[in-house]
């Protein structure tokens, strides 16, 4: 037999075994020190606990604390509310149960979500001028959080599975320069206006994805235009429940022969280039490693499941975003894919959500005469969620794009009319949040006159001549246009076309216009007519020239 001693340190090693193990309280991987906390609303604060654990959260700041006690559910989540807190800084937080967990350098401000696809994602130091931005970047009260890439092909609710979450850190040289370069300028310009309150900025984006991709499965499931992306979800989801793991590595190892005779012949077809002097051909691919289907940057819902749905109910002010490149070629089904995705977010917020979008830049020049634009009706598209919704702003950055390049490096502009937009819709300010937009047609003999809103001070031409109109009589061929302004409207004519109808302007992958306000914006591309798009699905010629029955797809033909 054992001594004693013995049984008994055996018997408590087993039932150490078995017991359970002890879950330490652990606020969401959102809360961190430098956090930014929003200001004016209740403040949500969660994360996991042992089930039944109480908790008891704690803001301490200047002038006094808010506390809230709650015990977690039978799964382990927890949530409690705080009482609305003032803008300022020096504040901590802390949540207790069984331990204490316990965050310093809070500050209680504007909180904004910044997302969208590779223009958002750039970094500082992509961008004009980083040197001098980095250097200039000390504003230890706007503070930077990264969401890495990641799809899933649900929400993640476990915030244990949450390692692409960074933590909060102080702007400055040292952290500015791997974050995205408009969310940046947005809150620096956004700071400035705002009295040097504390800005929060989450960042959340992922280059070459759509707008279906950042939409919750259920939101596309109830808009009848966008249930085909349910149906490819559905697909791959019987894809991946389908692989026979056997069968994949047979095939992989079926493609390895076939790979490695390629490579041989490619080698011989190498040596016989060489000998001929002529170009040697492309090595062949190697076949990839076997693995089930998965859920990647184009795939419908997956983006918001991994970068959207975990960051709430964390409590924002408003998000702006920065995408459309990767919808372009179905700009007509933007209309209704990207208001639905606005209305998503603010259902799953519970929140009307300020949304400040940048239009897209201009890209491709492919010449000089007038023709159908899938970017031109991407913008357009872009331009009537500002129209059918409310608290939406828009950039426009006619001024600010590269004819070869997609990625156009100047940001400080598309940041601060981000924050320009946001200071007129999500703060009241009386400031233009956009520039000139088209509010109607008048015409008159051979003379188009057309007005507009959001004037800013009046009409100006950076130019000795306006650029960028064209104008088209009843055969709908558009042709160049002179532009004059008069007062607060713009005439514009074509000896070639004695009968205007409709009048079109940066209407172009690469629009070349210069019509600003005298406050300082840009006028956006617009279009009088509805006639048929490129990206709008065919229709009978009986109706071609109207538009579809959808809430959204409405122009603001007059």
């Amino acid at each position: 037999m054992l001594p004693r001693k013995v049984l008994f340190w055996v018997a408590a090693a087993g039932a150490l075994a078995v017991a359970p193990a002890r879950a330490d309280v652990k606020p969401h991987p959102l809360f961190t020190d430098n956090m930014v906390l929003q200001q004016g609303v209740s403040l949500p604060v969660f994360g996991m606990a042992d089930p039944g654990e109480e908790v008891t959260v704690t803001l301490t700041g200047p002038k006094g604390s808010a506390t809230a006690k709650t015990e977690a559910d039978k799964t382990g989540h927890w949530k409690v509310l705080l009482d609305k807190q003032t803008a300022g800084t020096g504040f901590s937080l802390t949540a207790a149960g069984k331990n204490k967990a316990e965050f310093k350098n809070v500050a209680v401000g504007e909180v904004w979500v910044c997302s969208g696809q590779s223009n958002m994602e750039m970094q500082v130091n992509s961008s004009e001028t980083p040197d001098k931005v980095k250097a200039e970047s000390k504003h230890p009260n706007i503070r930077l959080f990264t969401v890495h890439q990641r799809a899933a092909l649900a929400p993640i609710t476990d915030q244990a599975d949450l390692k692409h979450f960074e933590k909060w850190v102080v702007c400055g040289p040292d952290t500015v320069g791997r974050f995205s370069a408009v969310a940046y300028h947005f809150g620096v310009s956004l700071q400035k206006h705002l009295d040097d309150t504390p800005i929060g900025l989450i960042h959340t984006s992922w280059g070459g994805t759509p707008a279906e991709a950042w939409t919750s499965l259920e939101a596309l499931a109830a808009v009848p235009e966008l249930n085909h992306y349910v149906n490819n979800v559905k697909n791959l989801k019987e894809q991946i429940a389908k692989y026979d793991p056997v069968k994949g590595k047979e095939a992989y190892a079926a493609a390895q022969e076939k790979y490695k005779e390629a490579l041989a012949k490619h080698k011989d077809a190498v040596e016989k280039a060489k000998a001929e002097g002529k170009t040697a051909p492309k090595a062949p691919t190697p076949p990839q490693q076997p693995g089930p289907p998965a859920a990647g940057g184009h795939t419908p819902a997956a983006l918001y499941n991994a970068m959207i749905a975990p960051l709430l109910p964390y409590a924002v002010k408003g998000a702006i975003w920065y995408q459309g490149e990767s919808n372009a070629g179905r700009a007509f089904e933007y209309r209704t894919l990207f208001a639905t995705m606005i209305e998503d977010w603010r259902t799953k917020w519970k929140s009307d959500l300020p949304f400040m979008l940048v239009q897209l830049a201009p890209f491709m020049a492919i010449n000089k005469e007038p023709q159908d634009s899938q970017w031109a009706e991407l913008r357009e598209a872009q331009y009537l969620a500002t129209v059918n919704l409310k608290k939406v702003g828009m950039s426009v950055i006619t001024d600010v794009g590269d004819e070869k390049d997609i990625h156009p490096k100047p940001k400080q502009p598309v940041g601060e009319r981000l924050a320009t937009a946001a200071r007129a819709l999500a703060y009241g300010e009386k400031v233009e949040p956009i520039g000139p937009t088209y509010k109607s047609l008048k015409v008159e003999g051979d003379k188009a006159v057309v007005t507009f809103d959001h004037l800013g001070g009046g009409l100006v031409a950076k130019g000795d001549k306006l650029t960028g109109f064209t104008v088209c009589g009843k055969d709908h061929k558009f042709h160049n246009a002179a532009a004059e302004i008069k007062g607060d409207t713009v005439v514009v004519t074509c000896p070639d076309v004695a009968e205007p109808v409709a009048v079109r302007f940066g209407w172009a992958n690469f629009p070349v216009v210069n019509l600003w306000s005298k406050d300082g914006l840009p006028a956006c591309p617009f279009r009088s007519d509805t006639f048929q798009g490129v990206t709008e699905p065919k229709k009978p010629a009986a109706t071609a020239t109207k538009t579809s029955a959808s809430k959204y797809s409405r122009t603001r033909l007059k």
